[in-house]
């Protein structure tokens, strides 16, 4: 997908302010059972075609709405994806600006996730 300048400009700016992982990380702290919170911030229909395991979803049009009530802990470890890693960039950015302290953004996100061959579930 090519991405319009000014919010590749947009990600660029939040990239600079947040922290990111990649899949392979992410897929070695979930083999761990370590205790994080995966949030999942594409949309409803991109959801409903498949997730990593154990993500909740909250949206990138509601999670700044929603994350105080699904998240009330701002120290918690929250690892966010989209589909590439340019909308969980805009979230974390956002959630830190909330206080949140402990976020990550996962650069290559779904595609990446799948193009890797790892499991993913579906309802």
């Amino acid at each position: 997908m090519k991405h319009a300048p000014e919010f590749l400009r947009l990600v660029g700016d939040a990239k600079a302010r947040i922290r990111e992982t990649n899949v392979q990380e992410v897929k070695k702290r979930l083999d761990a059972r370590e205790q994080f919170t995966l949030v999942d911030v594409r949309e409803d229909g991109e959801w409903a075609k498949g997730r990593l395991p154990t993500a909740i979803h909250l949206g990138r049009g509601i999670i700044e709405r929603d994350i105080e009530n699904a998240v009330p802990e701002k120290a918690t470890p929250i690892v966010l994806y989209c589909g590439g890693g340019f909308r969980s960039a805009l979230a974390a950015d956002n959630l830190q600006k909330m206080g949140y302290t402990n976020v990550v953004s996962m650069d290559g996100g779904w595609r990446g996730w799948t193009e890797a061959g790892f499991p993913t579930v579906k309802d």
